[in-house]
């Protein structure tokens, strides 16, 4: 049996995160999924839950541009809770931005697997999924 994944989708769009949802609900590998709507909603949930491995992501995607608390700031954050946190967490920049700047920062980024632009197809998600799922 494949090992089931736990996603957090970190955006403030609502439409991404409706189509996003309802592709992950689709696919059978995924166990649960959490929006947050900005990078701090989700710190504050990763460092809350940072002990409970049940409660935590396994994969992470993450926008650039939101309020409150931005991609940016968040990948700045981060490293303090990710050393308390009882699993590891894979991050995935996805963004609407194709600005070469964008892109080479989020490469830059020892913290991101990987920098999508937006739209993210279903294959790209189930992609991602399965080789979380074969690490777990």
């Amino acid at each position: 049996m494949q090992n089931k994944v736990q996603i957090a989708v970190v955006d403030d769009d609502k439409i991404f995160q409706l189509i996003t949802h309802k592709t992950l609900n689709t696919i059978d590998t995924v166990n649960r999924v959490w929006q947050f709507y900005n990078g701090e909603e989700a710190l504050i949930y990763l460092e809350e839950n940072a002990t409970d491995p049940n409660l935590l992501p396994d994969i992470l995607l993450l926008d650039i541009n939101m309020p409150v608390v931005d991609g940016w700031t968040f990948l700045k954050d981060y490293p303090e809770i990710q050393s308390k946190l009882s699993k590891p967490v894979s991050i995935y920049m996805v963004s609407s931005s194709i600005d070469p700047k964008d892109i080479e920062r989020a490469k830059s980024i020892e913290l991101v697997d990987e920098y999508i632009i937006k739209p993210i197809s279903k294959d790209k998600i189930v992609d991602i999924i399965q080789k979380k799922a074969a690490q777990l």
